[in-house]
């Protein structure tokens, strides 16, 4: 009678279940037929052909960040190569124009784009900002650029697909609905082991707060989510017919999540560096002040709490005397109001320490301005931990300062790494290490420096714009055969 039961039950709820999923497949196979049939009518070229589309998927693409250059690097490098290709941006930059956004990328990076670009403005980018989930981030910031995705995908078709900015999962979203060739430039995986193991230990972190750590059953609950969702992100993953990585650091992370060896290749980002190597390079002359520059995003992960309170702690301890006086120079990009807010935040810190008048902010500035200051500079800082590469590291060096990155991450696997068996910097992990280590790099002798300046230098060709050309149309390929 139970068995008779059982099946009166489960035969009917099977039957539903399998008429459920033919009747989503039938959905998602007409969904797809619809896109087809609207790529088909957009409009040909003047010559009666269709011009090649490759869309970038980039929602923040006026940011002025490392990820913005690798994107109108990665546009010039195809303009170069293929006549037949119109590169469209899909982007939330609705408070700009096209032409503002292309301007601002030559003021910035000092790249110039060879033909126009096609923008397809987004309007639900505000799915994507971290702010509207408050919890669960990764998986609301995820599901969001589904939707952010499906609106790109409905107003512009294109022939390839390249996510240039990390939102994996619209990768099969612009594969399987909208028939395209689809590739992806990961600058850093959207979840790690070593945020699984930061979890795992209860570390407090900025992605970790101490509510959880300080919860043996909250951190349980959160690990099991990252486990989740590192599956799924794995899963979206492995659609890509392409995937670029920016460093070692990355390629680890990526090959374990996604398994996807055979397609993926490392294509370090393209840094200025020949801008930068222009700047002549000789022996410091006596000055009455040192600048210590860091150059990098008022972001949390850039961590410049652990810069201002090791440049406190490094005047602080310093001798009085006649030695010269140091100056922090603190340079980036504000994206949003929440980056603005964590600089007022920076500020008061500041204050706090007694080094506000020794800490200079400069947000926004033009790329000559930025090349005058890395000049000037005895010291480039660089603090986030497990930077993915750390496109400002490579610029310190070419410029000519010394270098003082995080030991962890692209600086310590792929940058910051010897040269010919000499020294191109140094690398600290915390307050007291960063203090030592500033005070050890003012005490070498300007002759001893100049050397670690030149090797440093002599190492950062692997990372200039005509290496990154190469590398990335190599990776490329695939999709416009």
């Amino acid at each position: 009678a139970c068995f008779r039961l059982l099946c009166s039950l489960l035969l009917p709820a099977l039957f539903l279940s399998g008429i459920l999923c033919v009747c989503l497949v039938v959905l998602l196979w007409g969904v797809r037929l619809w896109i087809q049939r609207k790529k088909q009518l957009s409009s040909a070229g003047g010559d009666g052909k269709r011009p090649l589309l490759v869309g970038f998927f980039h929602p923040y693409c006026n940011a002025g960040g490392g990820g913005e250059r690798v994107l109108w690097c990665a546009i010039r490098t195809l303009q170069k190569k293929y006549r037949n290709v119109t590169c469209v941006v899909y982007t939330g930059d609705r408070d700009a124009t096209g032409e503002e956004i292309v301007e601002g990328a030559f003021r910035r990076f000092n790249i110039k784009l060879i033909h126009p670009v096609k923008f397809v403005f987004l309007e639900k980018r505000f799915l994507v900002e971290a702010s509207l989930y408050p919890h669960f981030t990764l998986l609301g910031q995820s599901l969001g650029s589904v939707f952010l995705g499906w609106e790109a995908l409905l107003k512009c078709v294109p022939d390839i697909y390249i996510d240039s900015m990390g939102y994996a999962f619209t990768i099969p979203l612009f594969k399987y609905l909208g028939g395209c060739r689809v590739g992806c430039y990961v600058h850093y995986p959207t979840i790690s082991t070593d945020m699984l193991s930061v979890v795992r230990n209860q570390d407090t972190r900025f992605n970790n707060a101490a509510f959880i750590t300080s919860s043996p059953l909250f951190s349980k609950f959160k690990l099991v989510y990252y486990y989740f969702f590192a599956f799924m992100y794995g899963l979206v993953g492995t659609c890509s017919d392409v995937v670029m990585v920016n460093s070692s650091w990355t390629l680890n992370h990526i090959l374990s999540l996604w398994r996807a060896g055979a397609c993926t290749s490392v294509v370090y980002p393209p840094c200025d560096v020949q801008t930068f190597l222009d700047i002549p390079l000789e022996v410091e002359k006596s000055t009455s002040e040192y600048s210590i520059v860091s150059v990098s995003q008022f972001r949390p992960e850039k961590d410049h709490p652990l810069q201002i309170r090791a440049f406190a702690k490094l005047l602080k301890e310093k001798r009085v005397g006649k030695e010269p006086s140091l100056k922090l120079i603190l340079i980036g990009g504000c994206r949003n109001q929440q980056d603005e807010e964590r600089v007022n935040n920076l500020k008061c810190l500041c204050e706090e320490l007694g080094v506000s008048d020794d800490v200079m902010f400069r947000i926004n500035i033009p790329f000559e301005e930025l090349k005058r200051h890395l000049a000037e500079a005895t010291i480039g800082l660089h603090t986030m931990w497990n930077e993915h590469f750390g496109i400002g590291v490579v610029e310190c060096m070419a410029a000519g300062t010394v270098i003082l990155a995080h030991n962890s991450g692209g600086p310590k696997l792929d940058i910051v790494v010897p040269h010919e068996g000499r020294v191109t910097g140094f690398l600290a992990e915390d307050e007291d290490g960063y203090a030592e280590t500033m005070a050890y790099i003012f005490s070498l002798s300007p002759e001893k420096r100049l050397e670690i300046r030149e090797n440093a230098r002599r190492s950062v060709h692997r990372f200039s714009d005509q290496h990154f050309e190469e590398t990335f149309l190599l990776s490329v390929e695939p999709l416009f055969k």
